[in-house]
């Protein structure tokens, strides 16, 4: 057997009826005070006489008795001051818990973008509208993040997924296949699920940097660049390009898985988009209230116009479509979710001989200073 609902009582009225009930016991509290030393005045008076220097008049005087009626009919009267007093008081206090409430229906019914904007008073409610539009904020960023991956996972598995299963069919089609190129077309197919599976690997990536900074840990940019560039030395090397590092102490604030992932992005980007012998230089610095990362690497001539764009999921420049496709056209895209996940200024720009420098200026949190 379930328990019925017990009756919604508005907290208005609830209120309401506390503050009428505080303002009524309040006059009668005055009211006892004032009448029971008149009544005690009276009582002297009539069994003694009136006192020595007492003044007469022939004027009509309000008795005690008089007095407690009009201020039983005051009271009476307060009732519904008090009543509407109270009302209008309550509604006022509770005016910003409306606006809560009204928003957090709208976005509970998908309007994830609204936000509650309390701005003054300065008082408890107003912090607590603070705290939920941040949370709305956080809301929002996952579910795009969701929505994102989703879109952007059925894009690009499409193809591969296709290709795997027109060479099983091929394959399993043709009378003559011997065991040759059963091995052949397994090797294949092997090739296409690990290109799936970095594919995922990097949506996954994108998707967590999407999703915002769950917690702030104190870190050293440096520290991070050094233990980033010690897992990619001996791939810079084979591909003949030297990697040189000016890192001084930059402390910051932020998550710092997320933070590793920008850093081996951009220098993945830089080492993989680079000329046989060409060069990578990584700098990390502190000035004032940022500390700063940039990466700058030759390469082929990137157009002005063109580098917004690569900061975009699953966009690459022309020349990379036409020949290697290395890549997913996703790390620069990974790099710009960190980059605002921390409120991070990121700036890119062509260099004159060809490659991209990359520069993001992260704030230096009080926590980090300390």
């Amino acid at each position: 057997m379930t328990a019925r609902p017990l009756p919604r009582r508005s907290l208005q009225a609830r209120l309401t009826f506390f503050y009428a009930t505080g303002l009524f016991v309040a006059g009668v509290v005055v009211l006892l005070i004032v009448e029971v030393p008149l009544a005690g005045v009276e009582s002297v008076t009539r069994v003694g006489g009136p006192p020595s220097g007492a003044i007469t008049g022939t004027g009509d005087g309000i008795g005690p008795h008089r007095l407690l009626a009009v201020s039983a009919v005051a009271l009476a009267a307060l009732i519904p001051i008090a009543l509407a007093g109270g009302w209008f008081v309550a509604g006022r206090f509770l005016r910003p818990l409306r606006a809560i409430t009204a928003t957090a229906t709208a976005i509970s019914a998908g309007n994830l973008h609204r936000r509650l904007g309390l701005g003054e008073p300065a008082d408890e409610l107003t912090e607590l509208g603070h705290i939920l539009d941040d949370l709305f904020a956080r809301l929002e960023a996952s579910f795009d993040a969701q929505r994102h991956f989703v879109a952007n996972a059925s894009h690009e598995l499409r193809t591969p997924l296709a290709g795997l299963r027109t060479l099983l069919e091929v394959t399993l089609a043709d009378p003559g296949a011997d065991a040759g190129t059963l091995r052949s077309a397994c090797e294949e197919a092997l090739a296409l699920g690990g290109h799936q599976e970095r594919l995922v690997r990097a949506l996954l990536a994108l998707a967590v940097s999407e999703r915002g900074v769950t917690r702030r840990d104190t870190l050293d940019l440096a520290h991070v660049v050094a233990g980033v560039l010690a897992s990619r030395r001996d791939q810079a090397a084979r591909k003949g390009i030297d990697v040189a590092e000016r890192l001084t102490t930059a402390v910051t604030s932020g998550d710092l898985g997320l933070i590793e992932s920008l850093v081996a992005n951009l220098v993945d980007n830089a080492v993989r988009h680079n000329h046989p012998d060409g060069h990578v230089q990584i700098t990390t610095r502190a000035s004032g209230t940022e500390v700063t990362l940039t990466v700058a690497n030759s390469g082929p001539v990137v157009p002005e116009d063109q580098i917004e764009r690569l900061f975009q999921p699953f966009q690459r420049l022309a020349a990379d479509r036409d020949g290697r496709r290395e890549g997913y056209g996703l790390g620069l895209a990974i790099v710009n979710a960190v980059a605002q996940a921390h409120q991070a200024a990121l700036t890119a720009g062509p260099r004159p001989h060809g490659g991209l420098t990359v520069t993001v200026r992260f704030p230096v949190r009080a926590t980090a200073r300390r």
